[in-house]
This record gives structure tokens, sequence and C-alpha cells, in this order.
């Protein structure tokens, strides 16, 4: 028998920059993902290559930058400084090596690190940097990392700037595609980051003039909102805040350095704490801060001195201080708001007004639930003991140390069969599943008392841990997964009203989605495919020529567990969950689940689509 204790030299691997990266690309830019998610690694690539150019906006340098995202290919081209023409090549491939370094260049910056653009050029097919400054160009071509071309131009009448272009590599982010919502919401950030900058995407422009008062008001319906934004700024810092008519939960916008900080962190914790302490003073009333953080709609963003992030992707700020001789990050806004806000709230008694009242509407609602609230805890936590619904996994979103907290997934699924099939198929690591017993009540027009009434409701709530903000969600992905007939599509719009009705944030914030399963199996004896739609049955068959096997499949149940793996697993297809800005929840709620049956009959006739599949099939 060999001996498996021998350690010598040949046993240590030093891996090359790029090998590195692209052995353990999570560690660079999170979760890979196909594009469904706007967490997913291709527009993490994207916002690398964009935090560059916004670190030249910021330091001065050109007030365009100009995106193009065609299919695979993206192009960012800015019009700052242009990197230094002798360290093109180095910039985009050298650890440690670029401006971030030399705070004097970049004192407030987003890419502290130096791994940005060579994280993007290590898990591209292609990618290309192309320099102009001083009247003199340079460019250098690299396929995985690997410089395959370089050229320098010693005249030229390009204007100064950098331009890069990259496709990422497909057998890396596997069966991918760009989604404009997404990459539009991260766009909209940064303008209102930077006003006064200019982005200009697939050739439609977005700029801001209020920075984040802009934010909430593009956000949020007018009709939601109960009284004028309360917008105010400072050095190094800037809040913007209101409060919702109809939502129940917190909403919070967070960011550092430009950096959209998506689980908050000590600033988020201190701007919370610095509002409740604020309106207290105030009012001089200790009121409970969940009555005065209750429906708040606000935003944060603060610039920070060498801010320490609490993992690569920057979603979450562990700073406690913000650099140089300044105080904490605590101090430091409690300051700010416990200043700007009282003279905010002194100076426009009406808003003052319509805020007070919230708070004691807050406080009536608060202690009507307070009863049912208790026994709900109790009955959650003898079921919790021994709770049937939930089939929990390992890895939770809030498990800031392990790198695959953003694969966390909860499939909500109907019946046994399908909820069995799934749990034995599923990643026990990553993927848990909650099981419905029949349709969920219509939560429509009901209060907030519901959720603890219906055991169904508040063992979700309980599974989520969503009760008092989202702050501490345990799954990054919620997915409803039902039959793709009439019954499952009624119980998805149940649990999507559930959802907006009184946690809208978790669909702001891009958390729910629908799981697409396949409808057909095409089969020969020497390969399966599945197919999502009758185009790619058509495809299949074509492709597999002859007479192969058709499958056509009516439910999740009739899946059996092995197939379920390749639907749940690496190629799992899901559809996002988006809210129309333009429509307010209240409206969109009534529309869909409220009485007005004619409109409604008129929606469904007028956007009715006939499945002809059955037809040709038989034909």
């Amino acid at each position: 028998m060999a001996d498996t204790t021998q350690y010598t030299e040949d046993n240590i691997r030093s891996l090359d920059w790029k090998e590195h990266i692209r052995m353990r690309p999570g560690m660079y830019i999170g979760k890979l993902g196909d594009g469904s998610s706007a967490d997913d690694g291709i527009y993490i690539l994207l916002k690398e290559v964009l935090d560059n150019s916004i670190d030249e906006y910021v330091m001065g340098g050109g007030k365009t930058i100009e995106i193009s995202v065609q299919g695979e290919k993206v192009i960012v081209r800015d019009y700052g400084r242009g990197i230094p023409l002798g360290k093109v090549v180095d910039v985009v491939s050298k650890m440690n090596t670029g401006g971030k370094y030399d705070t004097r260049a970049f004192k407030k910056s987003v890419g502290l690190n130096g791994v940005g653009t060579k994280a993007v050029n290590a898990l591209s097919n292609y990618f290309r940097v192309e320099s102009t400054r001083d009247g003199k160009s340079k460019s250098a071509e690299f396929e995985r990392g690997e410089l395959t071309n370089e050229e320098e131009l010693d005249e030229t009448s390009r204007r100064r700037g950098t331009k890069i272009t990259f496709i990422p590599d497909d057998t890396i982010f596997k069966h991918y595609k760009f989604r404009n919502e997404y990459i539009e919401k991260m766009l909209r950030n940064y303008v209102y980051l930077n006003p006064g900058l200019t982005i200009v995407f697939n050739g439609e422009k977005y700029y801001s003039e209020n920075g984040l008062k802009d934010l909430l008001q593009d956000n949020t319906n007018v009709d939601d909102i109960l009284y004028p934004i309360i917008h105010l700024k400072g050095e190094d810092i800037e809040v913007a805040i209101t409060h919702s008519k109809t939502q129940y939960s917190e909403e919070y916008h967070s960011f550092v350095n430009g950096q959209n900080t998506t689980q908050g962190g000590t600033h988020l914790a201190a701007f919370r704490e610095a509002v409740v302490k604020t309106v207290r003073d105030f009012y001089g009333k200790n009121y409970d801060a969940s009555d005065v953080r209750k429906s708040i709609i606000s935003a944060i963003s603060i610039k920070v001195m060498e801010p320490v992030f609490e993992s690569q992707t920057k979603t979450k700020l562990g700073s406690t201080d913000m650099g140089g001789n300044l105080p904490t990050v605590r101090t430091f806004i409690n300051d700010f708001v416990g200043t700007h806000l009282d003279n905010f709230l002194h100076k426009n008694p009406e808003t003052a007004e319509k805020l007070q009242r919230k708070i004691l509407q807050a406080e009536r609602e608060r202690k009507e639930l307070s009863g049912i609230r208790k026994l709900a805890k109790e009955r959650a936590k003898k079921a919790s003991l021994h709770n049937k619904k939930l089939r929990d996994c390992r890895v939770h979103l809030g498990d800031m140390k392990k790198d695959r907290r953003l694969d966390t997934t909860l499939f909500i699924t109907e019946g046994d069969s399908a909820s069995g099939s799934i749990t034995k198929s599923r990643d026990v690591n990553t993927q848990a599943v909650f099981s419905l017993r029949g349709k969920p009540l219509n939560s429509y027009g009901m209060s907030k008392k519901i959720v603890y009434e219906n055991e169904e409701f508040n063992l979700l709530q309980a599974a989520l841990n969503i009760e008092e903000s989202l702050e501490d969600l345990r799954y990054n992905n919620i997915v409803i997964a039902t039959d793709a007939d009439v019954d499952g599509m009624h119980i998805r719009l149940l649990l999507i009203t559930f959802f907006l009705q009184f946690f809208p944030e978790l669909i702001k914030e891009g958390h729910l989605y629908i799981l697409q399963t396949p409808l057909f199996r095409v089969r020969n004896k020497k390969e399966t495919i599945y197919c999502y739609s009758e185009t790619e049955r058509r495809e299949a068959v074509e492709k597999l020529k002859g007479k192969p096997e058709i499958t056509r499949f009516k439910g999740l149940g009739e899946i059996s567990p092995d197939e379920f793996q390749h639907f749940i697993g690496d190629d799992i297809r899901l559809e996002p969950v988006m809210l129309d800005k333009a429509m307010s929840i209240e409206k969109l709620l009534e529309f869909y689940m409220g009485k007005n049956t004619p409109d409604r009959q008129e929606f469904i006739i007028n956007n009715l689509k006939v499945e002809l599949d059955v037809i040709e099939e038989k034909a």
C-alpha cells in the first residue's frame, strides 16, 4: 500500500494569477450563475470594469461613459486620463498592480484591491484593453488571461481614455444571458451616486441631478410616498428618507464609495440607529424603534478611506472607522443625521406631523398584533422542532465566511410528489425545500395579522427569517417551483401576492424567482435533451434525427429525482419576478387580485396566447 503521508515539494503547486482566478472564480466574483440573478458573475465582471471608469470620473477625468452590450460582447469606453501606456498590459494581467495602491491618486475609490480587471481578463474568452493619452494609443488582446496581441500607435486623433472589450468565458458561465433590467439598475445607481455623470447604455442616456433623492423617486410610485423626500448632503455623506403609505417593511439602499452594499454593514446599522435616536429626541418620546422605522424608504451613501468589506464582491461593509483622523462610522453618521434631520423636522412641521402620525399608527398596529405574534412565535417554536414543511440546507445567506452563501436557495413547492423529487435531488449544502399543502390563502387586502394567524404563512416567514427586516434573510434565492398548469399558475400568483403585500422588498431586491422546468424530454439511445419550449423541442428532434422518443411532462411530480438534478443544478433556469415601478403595488394587486372582473377579462382576452403545440403534435 502506498504511503499517503508523504509530503514533498511535488505536493506544492504554485498557480499563476489567471489559473488561480479560473480555478476559484467564486473568491473573486461571488457566484457564477447564468444572468438570471443580479449578483451573477457576468454582471460583476461588467461592474469591475465600470468601477475603474467611475473612479476616473470621481478623480475629475471624463464626464461620459459609453457601454454597449450586444449578445455576449461587452464594450466599456470612458474618457478619463487613460492607463499609462507603459503599464497597459500589467494593469490587466499582473496581480497587485494598479493606481488604487497609490492613495494620493484614488482617495476614496471602490476597486481597492487591484484585482478587478485581472479577474475579468482571466474569466473572458476574449479581452481587449485600449488606452489613449497624450496623442498616443496602446492596445493589448488576451484569451483567458493569455496575451495574444500587442499594438502601439505613436500618433492618434482619438480622444483620451480607456476602452475595454470582453466576452465572458462560456465554459465558466454556462448558458448565460445579459438581462438589460439588471444592467439598467446598476447604471442608475452609478448616476445617482455621481450627479453630473452621463452613462450611455446601448444608446440610452442615464443621468441624475439630485442624487439619492432621484433614486427614491424613481424606485417608488408617487402614490406610495407619505411625505416629500428628505434629502440631506454633507462632506462624505448623503441620505434620503421618506415613508411609504402602504408598505409594511423597511427598505434601504446603502452605498460605500459608490459600491451598492446590498447586505448593509456598519454604516447601515449606524444609520438605522441614528434615525430612531433623532426622531425620539425631536418628539421627546421614547418610541419603539420598529414603529419609527416601519415603512421607511431610504438611502445612504458614505465615502470612507480604504474601506474594509466582508467579502470580495463588497456587498457588506466591515469598517468601523472613516479612515484618516476621522471618527468612527457610527459617530460620524449619528452626528450628521442627529444635526441635519433634526434641523429639517424643525423647519418642516408638516412633514414632522405626517411622520408622527405614521409612527403612532405603527404603534397601534404593533400593539394589536402583539398577542397574536406571541402565540404565533410559540407555535412556530414548537413547529420548528418537527417542522415537516421545511427541509433546510447547511449554508445560509448570513454565513459570511462561506463562499457558497450566494447560492443558497429555498424552493417553495406544492404537493408531496414534487417536494419529494426536489428534496431527493437537491444539494443539501445550499438548497432547502418548503412544502405547501394545497393552495395558499389569498392574502390580498388582508392585514399583517394574517401572516401570524395562518400557520403556513407564519412558518414561511419563520423559514425566511424576515419578520423584522430583510437583513437576516436566510436564502439569497426564493424560488417558486410549481407545475406549469392552471393550478400551478394560481399558486404562483397567490405566493407573489403574499410577498408583494407583506415583503415587497424581497422582490425589489431581486430575491424572488420562478423555476422553469422542461416541457419535453427528447431522446434516442445516445443522447437526452430537455426542452423548455416548442422551439427547443423542434430543434432537439432535428438534432437527434430519425424518430427520437418524445415525452411531455405534465407536472413536476412526473419528473424523477434523478432527472430533477439536471434542472436544479448547474443548468437551473430561473425567471426573475420583477416589479414595474410605473405601477404602485396597491394598484397592481387590486388589478390582478381585486374584484375588477370586466377590466381583468378584457386584459386576458387582449393578451391571450393560444398554444398550438398539441395540434402540431397530432398533425
